[in-house]
């Protein structure tokens, strides 16, 4: 299942590999594509969406459906 989410708030390498770290934290297998420009993270993974959102918020980072 894909799923397109904007984060913002990420502002370097470092706030992009926190992302995905958490995304795999929950699916190791996901596959994660982050463009920090357009505040964009897509995810491949057969996880819920709010269980993504909020490891993403977690994080530290802001979340809205894109």
């Amino acid at each position: 299942m894909n799923h397109r989410f904007t984060v913002t708030g990420m502002t370097c390498g470092h706030c992009e590999q926190a992302v995905a770290r958490a995304i795999k934290t929950l699916d190791p297998q996901a596959q994660v594509q982050i463009d920090r420009a357009q505040n964009r993270v897509d995810v491949q993974s057969d996880t819920a969406r709010d269980q993504l959102a909020r490891a993403i918020t977690e994080e530290g980072y802001s979340v809205a459906a894109a």
